[in-house]
């Protein structure tokens, strides 16, 4: 009999995998966890023979679970990625199963994972699996945003944008010599770009970090930032984004 762990961040998850896993008689359920910090020391303890393992997490994701674990149990992930990820899963051996998890896709996933426990297939190499995934799966973000007038379309490098600021329920991208009208919110924006280069330092304003030149500190916990264009832009980072925007500053 597998002793089996479950560590999903979504604990409707872990209750439905549960049910379907109690019908199977090679299984022993030894523990489960909606946190994965909380689930390293567990594990550890535990040692069970098999894991189910969700990839998105907060904090930690299923791989960094994985790089933490001192026992290395076999796995079965639990994932809502494309079948273009999935793929890497099918070539290096291991099981997967995309949410929802089917009853029949379960049973054939822990078949798998009792084949490779006999010797019939080969154990995964979870440490190139997790290379690869990181390359498959590493987010990409726009170089250039357009901007529309009329019938034609500007598009402007990203790494020429200073800021992107809302005012009079437009939203512009400023440059060193053109403020543009772009069709997205604040909030969309934030969300789109790579977030090591633009931070929202207020809910109308997101900044490229690389255009700061000085940081003040200014009343009421704010932040006052003036970037390097030849304005000498003065830009208000809110209170309950300063912290925050220390951090990414490197201070």
């Amino acid at each position: 009999m597998l002793s089996a762990y479950l560590l999903d961040d979504e604990r409707l998850a872990i209750e439905r995998l549960s049910r379907l896993l109690a019908a199977d008689a090679r299984l022993k359920l030894v523990g489960n966890s909606t946190d994965p910090v909380d689930a390293l020391p567990q594990i550890e303890y535990l040692r069970p023979d098999l894991l189910f393992l969700d990839i998105q997490m907060p904090e930690l994701d299923g791989f960094a679970v994985l790089s933490r674990l001192a026992h290395q149990p076999l796995v079965i992930f639990t994932t809502a990625y494309d079948q273009y990820a999935v793929q890497a899963f099918e070539t290096k051996s291991i099981a997967y199963l995309l949410k929802p998890v089917e009853p029949t896709k379960l049973t054939r996933a822990i078949d798998k994972i009792e084949a490779i426990r006999a010797g019939q297939s080969p154990a995964p190499d979870l440490s190139a699996l997790l290379s690869q995934l990181a390359v498959k799966l590493a987010p990409t973000y726009p170089e250039r945003i357009s901007s529309r007038s009329g019938e034609r379309i500007e598009f402007i490098d990203l790494t020429r944008v200073t800021h992107f600021y809302a005012e009079d329920k437009l939203t512009f991208a400023a440059t060193e010599t053109k403020a543009y009208i772009i069709d997205q919110t604040i909030t969309e924006l934030e969300a789109r770009l790579d977030p090591a280069r633009f931070f929202r330092i207020h809910r109308s304003t997101l900044v490229n970090l690389a255009s700061v030149a000085e940081l003040y500190t200014y009343f009421g916990g704010k932040l006052m930032l003036r970037l390097k264009d030849a304005k000498r832009t003065e830009l208000m980072a809110s209170k309950d984004r300063a912290r925050e925007l220390r951090e990414r500053l490197g201070l």
